[in-house]
């Protein structure tokens, strides 16, 4: 797959995630193995007031690329102007946002509410386009209902106004996140397009990715909950693509990753703020462990990191040699 000076074979990306899917968080993923991380999905009226929640989201590392900025919107001036904003911060490519199915974002005529309206939507990325010098790619869901599937539609426009990639959620926005990914879109679309098609939607395991790419024939699939609290996926993606078992992770490897993470974080962001946020991640990262469920229960009531390294570390060393699957 290439997007633009990008060449990925078979490549495991990490979804867009809003409050997952910061620097930290894209950093750590990288390390196990993504070949393509993706910023949170940020506001592009955010971007043009130079509000700072979402000037925060557009920070970058070297160690993360290839990396992403992804931006919301419905205004055509709007869009652009945040575009030539997300530029400065010299990501690889930006992606645009019509999939988000939530109601806020929705009723602001973005993310999914685009899908109602293809032509304003091949418009909108055509104007994006010229905007920039660099890739644009999109990602999006199949349409708005279970009855209104256009994607095969949308996705000819957005090759037409210069998308070089687009990832498809293979759900509508109706569904949420509720229900199974139709993953039998993919090679539709794929026959109808000559640039890269990404699969999203039910991802969730190494097995789901080796499944993905033998049944779609998808130039990339896309990781998103499922990583939360996990990046292990992606190593385990990868050696399962290369077939070749995944490494045994000890509960001390486990806990010492999400340690690392919280750690990251605390660089990047106040410690209450972070205390609060990371509390997300403990599933993820204690899933499987054994007896981890009164660990949780600790950590997530705890409001500092010393407490929770503490914690952490005692829990570690009482499951020494244990291994996890």
């Amino acid at each position: 797959m290439n997007i633009g000076t990008i060449t990925v074979n078979q490549g495991v990306l990490l979804a867009p995630m809003e409050d997952v899917t910061d620097l930290p968080f894209r950093l750590i993923c990288k390390r196990f193995g993504a070949d393509i991380v993706y910023t949170e999905f940020i506001s592009s009226d955010g971007l043009i007031r130079d509000a700072r929640r979402s000037l925060e989201k557009l920070q970058l590392a070297a160690e993360e690329r290839p990396v992403a900025i992804q931006i919301f919107g419905g205004e055509v001036d709007v869009m652009t102007s945040a575009a030539r904003k997300a530029e400065e911060f010299e990501p690889d490519f930006i992606d645009i946002n019509y999939g988000c199915w939530v109601k806020n974002v929705v009723a602001r005529n973005a993310g999914a509410a685009l899908l109602k309206d293809p032509l304003q939507m091949e418009m909108l990325t055509r104007e994006i386009v010229k905007s920039v010098n660099m890739p644009v790619t999109v990602k999006t869901r199949l349409g708005w209902s279970k009855d209104s599937i256009v994607i095969l539609d949308v996705a000819r426009r957005l090759q037409d106004a210069g998308a070089a990639a687009l990832t498809v959620h293979c759900r509508t926005r109706d569904m949420g996140h509720t229900g199974e990914a139709d993953w039998s879109w993919i090679p539709r679309i794929k026959e109808v397009l000559s640039i890269p098609v990404i699969l999203n939607g039910d991802v969730k395991t190494a097995d789901d990715v080796v499944r993905a790419f033998a049944e779609t024939n998808a130039d990339a699939v896309m990781i998103g909950r499922a990583a939360i609290g996990n990046p292990f996926v992606f190593a385990e993606a990868r050696q399962a693509l290369l077939g070749t078992p995944a490494p045994e992770r000890t509960v001390q490897a486990r806990i010492q990753v999400c340690l690392e993470h919280l750690s990251l974080e605390l660089l990047h962001k106040p410690e209450r703020r972070v205390i609060h946020e990371f509390r997300k991640h403990y599933s993820g990262y204690l899933k499987g462990l054994p007896f981890n469920a009164q660990v949780r229960q600790d950590v997530v009531r705890m409001e500092s990191y010393s407490e929770i390294s503490e914690r952490l570390h005692r829990y570690a060393e009482d499951s020494e040699n244990v291994r996890c699957d």
